[in-house]
């Protein structure tokens, strides 16, 4: 089957709204083996929404539109589509009547305006919406006069705000799509997380291992993100989950050293998980990254079993008096230096008792440059049971930029020495 997305909001055209929709719908049915072909935003012009439409209709088995489904002068998809398929506007009670209790229960008029959503095509069944006004709407198409072959083609309109959507396509729409489209293979999609290793470097190192994978039909696939790189496997038919199975072992075989987690582990999320499942306490002494490791690791629930003390020691003088670093080895090496990163890694585990301490300066510019010391320059320490590990990186980025990708490197060096 080919799906189609079409996006609706002036919003989305000026930049004033991130289009989350397009990621959520297409990773939410790509996890079920639906994958869309197509998908476009489009403002909420009259012209433009219909020819999106009219054009998705012509040759697609299902065709999504998001938006334009509410109350105000520019939501027009529901009274567009209808006369572009020539189809009537009929009043449905029973909406007007779940309008009618979703205002009540919250002690509210009932705006005049909402009535207008209680308007449904012929022919069009209703997706209750249990977190809004606006229901979602769906047409099956058959057959489909706007497609040259006539094939039957599916019109789900969804209101775009993601509350009211994302449980409407959870408890609404796949229980019909898998009854409408029932999967005929099996589809299993898998991705490894990575990082220290930039996108090409990733797939040189593959290239070889998984060639004859990928000969037997699995789509292979690369991610590059800020501080790391997703490596995806696809895989239809009988034999996906041994393949993709085969597949994670030939990686993991070569490359286990930048592999931190699966599917949509962040890397915070993986060192709290498992320093709580080894007992494990942990320590920072953060410089150059301005408390950002501090910030991620504490967005993880649970990370109170985990997380110790947190230093922010910016100054030389901070280093000096939270941190022990001697005053001597700040002057004879400087602040972004492997001595000081050492001295701060060591006196963080020591005042905080943490089993391991992880410690960060650099300098993150765009001023700041030394001899031998360029914008971009960062001193990582990881404090152990088993001593102190120093290691420098050059990472050239603006400032926020460098942060994130001082801290992904900090975190992946404490969840190595930790394994």
């Amino acid at each position: 089957m080919t799906i189609e997305l079409i996006n609706t909001g002036s919003e989305l055209m000026l930049g004033r709204v991130l289009n989350s929709h397009q990621q959520w719908i297409c990773r939410t049915l790509a996890d079920r083996g639906y994958i869309v072909d197509r998908q476009v935003a489009i403002s909420d012009d009259s012209t433009a929404l219909v020819a999106a439409v009219r054009e998705g209709l012509s040759r697609a088995d299902w065709v999504i539109t998001t938006g334009g489904l509410g109350p105000t002068c520019d939501d027009r998809t529901r009274e567009l589509v209808a006369a572009m398929l020539g189809r009537r506007l009929e009043h449905h009670p029973e909406v007007e009547a779940q309008i009618r209790s979703y205002f009540e229960g919250r002690n509210r008029p009932v705006p005049v305006r909402t009535k207008v959503e209680a308007m449904v095509p012929e022919g069009a069944e209703v997706l209750v919406n249990r977190h809004g006004t606006a229901p979602g709407l769906a047409l099956w198409l058959d057959p489909n006069p706007l497609r040259p072959d006539g094939r039957p083609t599916w019109l789900v309109m969804l209101p775009g705000p993601p509350r009211e959507l994302r449980p409407m396509v959870l408890d609404e729409v796949l229980p019909r799509l898998t009854k409408r489209f029932p999967r005929t293979e099996e589809f299993v999609c898998r991705t490894l997380k990575t990082t220290g290793l930039g996108e090409s470097y990733m797939e040189e190192l593959l290239d070889e291992p998984l060639k004859e994978l990928v000969a037997m039909g699995m789509d292979l696939g690369f991610c590059a993100r800020v501080g790391e790189v997703d490596v995806r496997f696809v895989a239809r038919g009988e034999l996906a989950h041994a393949i993709v199975a085969e597949a994670e072992r030939r990686t993991r075989a070569v490359a286990s050293a930048h592999i931190f987690g699966v599917d949509d582990e962040s890397l915070e999320t993986v060192l709290v998980n498992e320093f709580t499942a080894r007992g494990l306490k942990l320590a920072l002494a953060e410089s150059c990254t301005g408390g950002h490791i501090a910030n991620r690791v504490t967005n993880v629930p649970g990370a109170s079993a985990v997380l110790v003390a947190g230093w922010v020691t910016y100054a030389n003088e901070a280093k000096q008096k939270f941190l022990g670093v001697p005053e001597a080895l700040l002057k004879e090496h400087g602040a972004v230096s492997e001595p000081v990163a050492r001295a701060m890694a060591e006196g963080a585990r020591t005042a905080s008792g943490a089993d391991y301490a992880v410690a960060v300066t650099g300098i993150a510019g765009p001023g700041g440059a030394v001899p031998g010391k360029p914008v971009g320059t960062v001193f990582i320490a990881v404090a152990g049971p088993d001593g102190v590990e120093v290691k420098q990186q050059l990472n050239a980025f603006d400032r926020e930029t460098f942060k994130y990708i001082t801290a992904q490197q900090a975190m992946a060096a404490v969840l190595r020495r930790a394994r």
